[in-house]
């Protein structure tokens, strides 16, 4: 069984659509900037993938991952041709920190922040008319595992059409808990070079329309040919090599398709020595025998980590990717760390290939994994 992807939408610190994102990614030119929301004087790390929205002269705004949600889904659902009443289509959200931003910013500075507010539902209903909305906050995953949810909801028959999206501002508990528990503190997230150190935060949101194979009219972006969803609890923050595979295979066999299948992996990537050596090592393995192999890129060495809506965004570019035939480098990758030899990195400039499925990695902490197959539509 297949779903069929009618509308996406994203915004990221490097652009405001899917198209404005992919073409920065394949340009490949440095987005990471000194702190803006917080005060760098209290931290190791200065930088940060923040979007650029905030008021001139400092200070910070609530509900801007709220903002970025209703964004995100009114673009999704006109470019599916839904329009804006969402009252009879369910909405899943992945996120990690929900509005614990707003949360942060009401507790220390006073900000008129309601308590419905803190619900991503709220702003979903009087936007859309929304009815039934459903948020998942677990971590680095949720957004493809709101995916999975959708398209059990669909084969389920519980509905035809799903909206899917995934949004995270950058937190300030969050950032001091990542500065704090990092042994070295990156000054740019370097996914699968030697010279990374760790993981810096991003910020942005992605939704896309997914519907019943064949249920409506308009042209269809991709397709979903399976998810996979899992949590092995092997460890709080390192990843289980174990479980990483059982969550890639699960998704090719969810998928019907072999290794030797996939043309394309967008890798979860985050930039940790620990998981990047691990997802390195998983694929290699699985991918060992598999012909030439698949082409490989990892997008948060430019948008920085996203968070729950890391993995939705990175199906974005997955699909613009197949539609564009390149594939876009790993921004900094000079240098390949042991593990990743012989995988298909892209390196330097844009990699132009025949792309026709494409897999999506997203791997959390405390081993919540997912990962998506998705198919071109020819």
């Amino acid at each position: 069984m297949t779903w069929d992807i009618k509308g996406m939408a994203a915004v990221a610190n490097v652009g405001a659509t899917p198209e404005e994102i992919f073409a920065a990614l394949c340009v490949g030119q440095e987005s990471r900037r000194p702190l803006m929301a917080f005060a760098p004087d209290k931290y190791r790390a200065a930088y940060a993938y923040e979007i650029d929205d905030r008021p001139e002269g400092g200070g910070d705004l609530p509900r801007r991952a709220t903002g970025w949600l209703t964004t995100v889904v009114r673009q999704a659902a006109a470019d599916a041709g839904l329009g804006e009443d969402l009252s009879q289509v369910p909405v899943l959200v992945g996120t990690t920190m929900r509005e614990q931003r707003s949360l942060e910013l009401w507790w220390r500075d006073g900000a008129d922040v309601a308590l419905e507010e803190f619900h991503f539902g709220t702003a979903l209903r009087a936007a859309f008319g929304a009815c039934t909305t459903y948020t998942f906050a677990n971590g680095c995953s949720a957004a493809l595992y709101a995916l999975g949810l959708a398209t059990d909801m669909i084969e389920l028959g519980m509905a035809d059409t799903v909206v899917v999206a995934g949004t995270d501002a950058a937190t300030e508990s969050g950032f001091g808990t990542l500065d704090r528990v990092q042994h070295d503190i990156p000054d740019a997230l370097r996914p699968f070079d030697v010279t990374h150190k760790g993981m810096l935060m991003g910020e942005g949101a992605a939704a896309i329309v997914v519907q019943r194979a064949g249920a409506g009219s308009g042209p269809v972006h991709a397709r979903v040919r399976g998810v996979s969803m899992g949590c092995d609890a092997h460890h709080a923050t390192a990843p289980d090599p174990d479980g990483i595979t059982r969550a890639v295979l699960d998704a090719h066999s969810r998928a019907g398709v072999r290794a030797s299948d996939i043309d394309l992996v967008m890798l979860h990537g985050s930039g940790t020595p620990r998981n990047d050596q691990t997802e390195s090592s998983v694929l290699r393995q699985i991918f060992q025998g598999a012909g030439a192999g698949p082409r490989m890129t990892a997008i948060k060495a430019m948008t920085g980590h996203t968070l729950g809506g890391s993995g939705l965004l990175s199906l974005v570019m997955a699909v613009l990717a197949m539609k564009n035939g390149t594939v876009p480098p790993v921004l900094g990758l000079a240098d390949p760390i042991p593990e990743a030899a012989g995988l298909g990195l892209v390196q330097g400039s844009p990699a132009v290939d025949d792309l026709a499925i494409a897999q999506i990695d997203a791997f959390g902490f405390g081993g919540i994994n997912a990962v998506a197959i998705v198919e071109a539509a020819r």
